[in-house]
């Protein structure tokens, strides 16, 4: 078992280090293009969403409170409230939320 553990370990080092050197070795010169620019520039946000949106319609257990929480989340970011604000008003509306369902 402990063959086998270490056999993972390697594995995931090897991926984790191509994953990171491939990109520069590939993209050597400055890139010109306008469209490759800032199409590599937001694709860390999208997928950071596409992690996190998922996970949180699961967080609570309930659809519901989690929209709610979500909802109240954009609306808070949107009016350019801190990061602190929006996630403890979120929380407590997905927590309220559930109170009352």
């Amino acid at each position: 078992m402990t063959v086998k553990i270490l056999i993972y370990i390697i594995v995931m080092a090897v991926v984790t280090y191509l994953v990171r050197m491939l990109p520069m070795m590939v993209f050597r010169r400055k890139i010109k293009s306008r469209f490759l620019q800032s199409f590599l520039y937001y694709v860390p946000y999208a997928v950071l969403g596409a992690m996190t949106i998922p996970a949180v319609f699961y967080a609570t257990g309930d659809v519901l409170s989690a929209s709610i929480g979500l909802a109240v989340a954009f609306l808070l970011a949107f009016f350019g409230q801190s990061l602190i604000v929006v996630a403890l008003a979120a929380s407590s509306a997905a927590f309220l939320t559930m109170l009352f369902i």
